[in-house]
């Protein structure tokens, strides 16, 4: 059986048939919430991001392993079961293991696990409490539901590399795509959500739920204010480097050592950094004193504040405004960020156990909880390493698991 487990969703058992990224970084968080999350893989192969490298990790020998860095950052505290779904056998454990299971996600192209009798209709058949979530690229309808996508692609198709970049005209200006896998992430999440609230209602009703989540929808979704300047203005958003498009001053600014990003918020927080530069005066100059009348006179505002932060060390202006109670922040890289003394003090990075190479380096949840606190005990699984495990608990026996074993069925 499994270790126990805490967390909110202590008592919740996940079949994920999820690959690469959107499903299992939902899976993930739902794991990290006291969730048994049973990760289901191709045998031999496994999911598709364990082979996409390098970085590899290296065993305690200082060897790379076949475990990805981009596999280890969205599969912590699962279960690996290595099964063929193609095949009879691998397609009635997927049954089995369903008739128990609150929640199956999965992120086939559209009908292909209807192929298998895997699908939603036929599994919450078997246990209608069952709560079955679908990520495509396009959702289960439409012109393009067939289609298959991923994340760099629904960037460009979504809006959001036409708002995403420097300025044309400018140097380094065109579209840019973020730099993490943000549809993904966003659908991760929107796809997590989504299952809590149908656990939620089911706690009600008794009765399981069905969600179709597309990659393309939630793309739209998040481009929130972008989207909405756009359908109140009629205007076509464009791409305005670091610049916000609706508050000012908020932007990249160049010091006598480097560059810091500053944000301020509202009017007050403008007089306030006036007062730290010694220009109090152009917190009262009519092109300066509302938000509103600093967006229209943008340029004119940055190429004041330009020319005083040169006067500046990097540090020394961050501190000063950070004292005053402005908003600004250096421009950490990865390793800088991780030094960070508040993230430190937070423990978001640690260390679980791994059975290839001791230990492997983890970024945790940010979730925190008074009454049921989050525990990081196990890292992302070896492909396969809870097969006997998983498959014992639904009765499976030692000489059957080892008859499949030979076939390459698990």
């Amino acid at each position: 059986m499994p270790e126990p487990r805490t967390g909110p969703l202590s008592h919740i058992r996940v079949l994920d048939l999820g690959r690469i990224m959107a499903a299992p970084w939902a899976t993930q968080m739902l794991a990290d919430l006291g969730a048994d999350v049973i990760k289901v893989e191709r045998p031999g192969a496994g999911d598709d991001t364990r082979s996409w490298g390098p970085p590899f990790l290296n065993d305690r020998d200082g060897n790379p392993t076949r475990e990805a860095g981009y596999y280890l950052s969205v599969n912590r505290g699962k279960r690996s079961l290595a099964l063929d779904i193609g095949s009879p056998e691998g397609q009635a454990i997927v049954r089995k293991l369903a008739e128990t299971a609150d929640i199956v996600i999965e992120n086939f192209k559209v009908g292909a696990l209807g192929r298998y009798g895997l699908d939603a209709a036929s599994l919450r058949a078997i246990n209608p409490r069952l709560i079955y979530c679908s990520v495509t690229g396009f959702g289960q309808d439409g012109p393009r539901a067939e289609q298959a996508a991923y994340d760099f692609a629904i960037q460009a198709m979504g809006g959001l590399m036409s708002v995403t970049g420097e300025r044309d005209g400018m140097p380094g200006g065109g579209p840019q795509k973020v730099g993490v896998p943000i549809v993904d992430l966003m659908t991760g999440m929107y796809a997590a959500v989504a299952i809590l609230a149908a656990l939620a209602k089911r706690s009600e009703t008794g009765e399981g739920d069905t969600i179709d989540l597309a990659m393309l929808d939630v793309s739209a979704a998040f481009l929130a204010n972008q989207a909405m300047n756009h359908l109140v203005s009629g205007k076509v958003p464009v791409r305005g480097g670091n610049r916000h498009p609706n508050i000012q001053p908020q932007d990249v600014f160049a010091c006598a050592d480097g560059h810091f990003v500053l944000a301020v918020g509202n009017d007050g927080q403008f007089a306030t950094l006036c007062r730290v530069l010694g220009r109090e005066e152009w917190a009262s100059d009519a092109r300066f004193a509302t938000n509103a009348a600093r967006v229209r006179a943008n340029a004119e505002l940055t190429v004041l504040l330009t020319a005083e932060f040169a006067r500046f060390a990097k540090d020394e202006i961050v501190a000063a405004l950070e004292k005053a109670g402005v908003p600004a922040a250096p421009i950490n890289t990865v390793p800088q960020l991780f030094e960070d003394a508040q993230l430190r003090h937070r423990e978001m990075l640690r260390d679980l156990p791994h059975p290839l190479s001791g230990t492997v380096p983890q970024v945790v949840s940010p979730m925190r909880f008074a009454n049921a606190p989050l525990r990081f005990d196990h890292a992302p699984p070896l492909l396969g390493q809870h097969s006997h495990e998983v498959l014992a608990e639904i009765g499976i026996t030692q000489a059957e698991r080892a008859a499949l074993a030979n076939r390459g069925i698990i």
